[in-house]
């Protein structure tokens, strides 16, 4: 038998991270000693008073069967008034609020709520893959914004073409930024809620890096913004900030009819997030959130480590003021794939290309901080011995 796939997963670039996974696979067997700093995912355990509460709810029957719908209320209240707190944004839990099996989950399903053959979706370049993918499969056509440095990696949203914002549906930001580590103005969200306005896009804001932050420099929320929540919704999770990446739990809140939309397609595509998870979660987002501070402490401790150290032995490096990324120049005369090769040939390092972001990352790899103190001291003793 013939298998012919679709012309829409014939339009996918190689899912990059699965590539990562392979080359440091080859390498492990090796025998080579790999110190990953390429894939996002958090190495501290999820806390134990969150897993207490699951280890709870798993038991009940109630949570054996089909959830369906939004969520569970009580985590939608918990999404509620963690929010007010947090930002001071008041979202109603009956309808600007529905639960994700994970963010990228509903940030992939979104544009299928909106989006018809030949729409245009603005995608931040280099982003995160989801993005581009769920335009690819939507049909519809992606326009890139370079998020590069001189402009502090924020879009610049003057120099989309006026016949390309009026054929826009969706404009997806990202602060925290993935990969570049930037973060976002309330003046810059401001702009954003103007541009939407006059050409009637949706925004789309990934905030799932928000709590990741250092030195006191709390990221804001785009619904922080008068008329945001008349133009767009924002994504977020529990992943990063409580080290569940695994429990698959995040949401999308704002704009009632947006979430409507998605809610929509995720009744034709899952069934509902696992109730005993959405429990834990509630637990997570309204008991006391130390554990996020010292989340936080073990990432600026390690941020500074690194940054300071490849600084050191000749990198160019700023230190992030969020995520737990660090966007790195590459040495001079090299690309980007020339030094994430070099990297895991001779020091057994992985770490992510810039421009297999997009294009405008040419020039950087990302270190991810999810290694432990002395293995982020080994990675950059390792790099410091090779010859650039």
């Amino acid at each position: 038998m013939k298998i012919d796939y679709s012309e829409r997963l014939k339009k996918l670039p190689p899912y990059l991270f699965a590539e990562i996974d392979r080359k440091k696979k080859a390498a492990i067997e090796r025998g080579v000693d790999i110190i990953s700093l390429g894939v996002g995912d958090p190495d501290l355990p999820t806390p134990k008073h969150i897993v207490d509460a699951m280890k709870i709810a798993v038991e009940k029957p109630k949570h054996h069967q089909y959830p369906f719908g939004a969520g569970l209320l009580d985590f939608r209240k918990a999404v509620s008034d963690w929010y007010k707190m947090r930002f001071n944004v008041d979202l109603n839990p009956q309808n600007e609020i529905h639960s994700l099996i994970g963010s990228k989950e509903g940030i992939g399903h979104i544009h299928l709520a909106f989006i018809n053959p030949g729409d245009i979706v603005l995608v931040p370049e280099p982003g995160y893959p989801v993005y581009n993918c769920g335009t690819i499969f939507s049909d519809g056509m992606p326009y890139f914004l370079p998020l590069i440095e001189k402009n502090n990696f924020l879009p610049d949203l003057e120099k989309i073409p006026e016949k390309i914002a009026k054929r826009a549906k969706i404009l997806f930001i990202n602060y925290p930024n993935n990969p570049t580590s930037a973060t976002a103005t309330l003046e810059f969200y401001e702009r954003v809620v103007r541009f939407a306005e006059k050409y009637n896009i949706i925004v789309c804001s990934d905030l799932a890096y928000s709590e990741i932050y250092f030195d006191g420099k709390k990221p804001p929320s785009f619904l922080e913004v008068e008329g945001a929540k008349n133009v767009g919704v924002e994504f977020h999770s529990l992943s990063k900030t409580y080290q569940m990446t695994g429990w698959r739990l995040g949401w999308a809140c704002g704009n009632s009819e947006i979430i409507a939309g998605l809610s929509e397609v995720k009744d034709n595509y899952d069934s509902g997030v696992f109730g005993a998870v959405q429990e834990a979660g509630a637990v997570a987002l309204t008991s006391s959130q130390n554990c996020v501070e010292e989340m936080r402490k073990v990432y600026q401790n390690r941020r500074d480590i690194f940054t300071g150290e490849l600084n050191k032995i000749g990198w160019s490096v700023k230190k992030p003021e969020a995520t737990f990324y660090v966007w790195a120049k590459v040495p001079k005369g090299y690309t980007s794939a020339d030094t994430v090769t070099k990297l895991l040939d001779e020091a057994g390092i992985i770490c992510t290309p810039g421009n297999g972001l997009g294009p405008s990352g040419e020039g950087y790899v990302r270190f991810a901080l999810t290694v432990s103190e002395t293995r982020l001291k080994q990675a950059v003793e390792k790099i410091s011995k090779i010859k650039w």
